[in-house]
């Protein structure tokens, strides 16, 4: 069974960083549907940034300049740099992959990733940004 495991969420005051990383499969980030999503009580989870299979990104419009999503096959990992963090940024982060084949466009996946078909999803790492 595919695992994906999220690390480095924690509590940061206001223009800090975090950096959070996705332990999964080499099979699973060759997935042309990879990202991160986060998602508060209440609300929608909603796209932060995603990646395709040939390295192309698609970051959300709230987190344009600050975050950074990237990839590393040798050591299996996708990883989300957060950088510049305020406070509306608190959230669970989740990262996700579609392990089937996949053609959508990175863009479409950031925005409607969370109502795709064969999302796997991992459990969560909170981010918690103070004022």
């Amino acid at each position: 069974q595919v695992q994906l495991v999220e690390s480095g969420g924690g509590s940061v005051q206001a223009g800090g960083s975090l950096s959070l990383s996705c332990a999964a499969s080499q099979s699973v980030l060759s997935s042309n549907c990879l990202g991160w999503f986060r998602q508060v009580p209440g609300k929608e989870r909603e796209g932060v940034a995603t990646i395709s299979s040939d390295g192309r990104t698609a970051i959300a419009d709230s987190v344009k300049g600050r975050f950074t999503i990237s990839k590393d096959k040798d050591k299996n990992n996708l990883y989300l740099q957060m950088n510049s963090l305020k406070p509306e940024d608190t959230a669970m982060y989740y990262c996700a992959a579609v392990l089937r084949e996949c053609a959508a466009d990175v863009r479409f996946f950031l925005q409607f990733g969370p109502s795709f078909a064969y999302v796997t999803w991992g459990q969560g790492t909170q981010v918690t940004v103070s004022s």
